[in-house]
């Protein structure tokens, strides 16, 4: 899924000799709890709302505060699990985008990339969804995908919500004429059931 069409530029990046009064207003006014520093096009980093509201000097550049500032970003080509694993590693509701030279162009908004993934079949489509688990060496994806697909099944998604050397567990949406039989036939391939249905 291509998300380059989110990368937004409504708001300017800060330079390193925007005012700290001038940031502090910002971040009141936006629900932003970071946001970029560029300087000829090259991100320095980001400033938190949080470290910025305890600075008392609102007529400081903030360049004279780069010990506080953050580095992360993602690349224009990424692809959006990419993107929700940065905005989850970082905690941030903002995401700088670089080019393939670096160069700064944009960022992106965690709620436009949440309702991007929300409008995936995945979360969107009308489905049953199964948490299975299995011994580690004996769990096979396309086996997943075969016996739904045996029993008159469409599968929507799945991933592996949890893995350790003995076990995995899978989470798996599908539309089924008939969740009952698709539910033997796991159990007859050894799956655990682990989320409820009415059978």
């Amino acid at each position: 899924m291509d998300t380059t069409p989110y990368i937004l530029k409504d708001f300017k990046a800060f330079t390193l000799n925007t005012k700290v009064g001038e940031v502090k207003e910002f971040f009141n006014t936006t629900t932003f709890n970071y946001f970029p520093i560029v300087e000829n096009e090259k991100l320095i980093g980001l400033i938190s709302e949080t470290e910025i509201q305890g600075i008392d000097e609102n007529e400081k550049e903030i360049g004279y505060f780069q010990y506080l500032f953050e580095v992360f970003s993602i690349e224009e080509n990424a692809n959006i699990l990419e993107v929700l694993k940065e905005f989850a590693s970082n905690q941030s509701t903002v995401l700088p985008v670089l080019d393939t030279k670096r160069a700064y162009i944009g960022y992106y908004d965690v709620i436009d990339i949440l309702h991007v993934y929300n409008d995936t079949p995945f979360f969107n489509s009308e489905g049953i969804v199964l948490l299975l688990k299995k011994e580690a060496r004996d769990y096979s994806l396309s086996e997943i995908c075969q016996i739904i697909e045996s029993n008159k099944g469409k599968v929507y998604g799945l991933f592996v919500s949890e893995a350790n050397p003995t076990t995995v567990q899978i989470v798996v949406k599908f539309d089924s004429p008939d969740i009952n039989e698709t539910i033997q036939s796991f159990r007859r391939y050894e799956y655990e059931i682990l989320s409820n249905h009415k059978e």
